[in-house]
C-alpha cells in the first residue's frame, strides 16, 4: 500500500489513562485482545494472564466480538486485508474507551503499527475507513496497544510487582526470551536489538537472570509448518544456548515461541542427537508463581517439558 511506513511507531500513553475511578488506587483496567490461541493451544497462557493480572489489581475485559488480526501471514500476502482486519479489532477495543491490552506478539506487531498508520497516513486512514464503514465501525485511534509485558513493567511498575512478590524465584536461573516481534520495528519501551523488560521483570521476582545473546533471535515462527528444516535449527540453537548457559527456565512472552520451544524436543533430538529439558514459561505464569499463586492457577504443568516437575513445584 503506498504511503504506509515502513515501521510506524506508537506513542505510550500516560500510566494514570488507565487508572480506575478515584477510590479504586492502585487498580488498572483494560481492553484484553486474547488472539486466535487464547482458547486453543495457548490456553494456559490465557488462564496465566487473567490469574496473574487479577492478582496484580488489574483488570482485563475481553474485547467484545474480537477476530483474528491476520498473525504475520495475512499482512505479507495482501497489507490492506491484515490491516482491515486490525482496524476492526482497533475499533471494537476502543468502544470500550479502554487501552488495548495484548499478550501475543504477532498480534502486537499487527495491532500497534496498524494504529500508528491510521493515525500518522491520511490515505491509510481514508482506505481503512471505508472498510470500517462496510461493517458500521470507526476508530478515533485515541486509545492505545499495549504488550503484557510492559502494562507490568512500565504501566503498573516495576516496584508494585516486586512489593507483591510473596514466593521470590531464589535460586531459578532464567533467560527472558523476547522472540522477534515485541521490539522490533521498533517500540517506545525497548531497545529493538536489546530489549530488557523482561529482564529487568524477572529480576524483580528474584529470579537470576543470565545473559542469553539468542533473546531476539527469531524460533522460526510458522516456518515449522512450511520449513520445518530451518524452524528446527532456529529453535534448537535457542535452547542449546539457554542450555550451556546454565538456565533452570526459558521465559516467553508469545504464544508461538512458547510452542515451537516446548513441543518439538523430540525431533531435535533425533535430528541433532541433543535433549534439552529446559522448560518454558509464559512471563504470566513466571510472575504469577512469585506472586504465590498456584500451578492449577496459572495452568503450569501442561506444557510438554513438565515445569512444575523440573521447578520441584510438586
Amino acid at each position: 500500500m503506498n504511503g504506509v511506513p515502513d515501521v510506524p511507531v506508537h506513542r505510550p500513553s500516560d500510566r494514570a489513562a488507565n487508572r480506575l475511578p478515584e477510590g479504586q488506587v492502585n487498580r488498572l483496567r483494560y481492553a484484553f485482545y486474547p488472539g486466535c490461541t487464547a482458547h486453543a493451544s495457548a490456553r494456559d497462557y490465557t488462564r496465566s494472564t487473567y490469574a496473574t493480572f487479577r492478582a496484580l489489581g488489574i483488570e482485563l475485559e475481553e474485547v467484545p466480538g474480537w477476530s483474528c488480526c491476520g498473525s504475520t501471514a495475512v499482512s505479507n500476502v495482501d497489507p490492506l486485508l491484515g490491516m482491515a482486519l486490525s482496524a476492526r479489532n482497533l475499533a471494537l477495543a476502543e468502544s470500550t474507551g479502554l487501552d488495548l491490552a495484548v499478550t501475543c506478539n504477532a498480534c502486537y506487531a499487527n495491532l500497534a503499527p496498524t494504529l500508528e498508520a491510521y493515525r500518522e497516513e491520511r490515505r491509510v486512514r481514508d482506505r481503512l475507513q471505508r472498510v470500517l464503514d462496510a461493517v458500521d465501525r470507526h476508530l478515533e485511534a485515541e486509545r492505545e496497544v499495549k504488550h503484557g509485558v510492559h502494562i507490568l513493567t512500565h504501566d503498573l511498575g516495576l516496584d508494585q510487582v516486586e512489593e507483591r512478590v510473596r514466593r521470590p524465584l531464589d535460586g531459578v536461573k532464567a533467560v527472558p526470551y523476547y522472540g522477534c516481534l515485541l521490539s522490533r520495528p521498533r517500540n517506545p519501551y525497548e531497545d529493538p536489538e536489546n530489549p530488557t523488560s523482561l529482564d529487568e521483570l524477572l529480576a524483580s521476582l528474584g529470579a537470576e537472570v543470565l545473559p542469553f545473546e539468542r533473546k531476539t533471535k527469531c524460533c522460526g515462527g510458522s516456518f515449522m509448518n512450511t520449513k520445518e528444516e530451518v524452524a528446527l535449527r532456529l529453535t534448537f540453537e535457542i535452547l542449546e544456548e539457554a542450555r550451556e548457559r546454565g538456565a533452570h527456565l526459558i521465559v516467553c512472552a508469545c504464544a508461538m515461541c512458547q510452542l515451537n520451544l516446548d513441543a518439538y524436543r523430540g525431533k531435535l533430538r533425533a535430528r541433532y542427537g541433543t535433549y534439552h529439558d529446559t522448560p518454558v514459561l509464559y512471563f504470566t505464569q513466571a510472575v504469577g508463581l512469585a506472586l504465590g499463586l498456584g500451578c492449577r492457577d496459572l495452568a503450569i504443568g501442561q506444557s510438554f517439558v513438565p515445569a512444575d516437575r523440573l521447578l520441584g513445584l510438586r
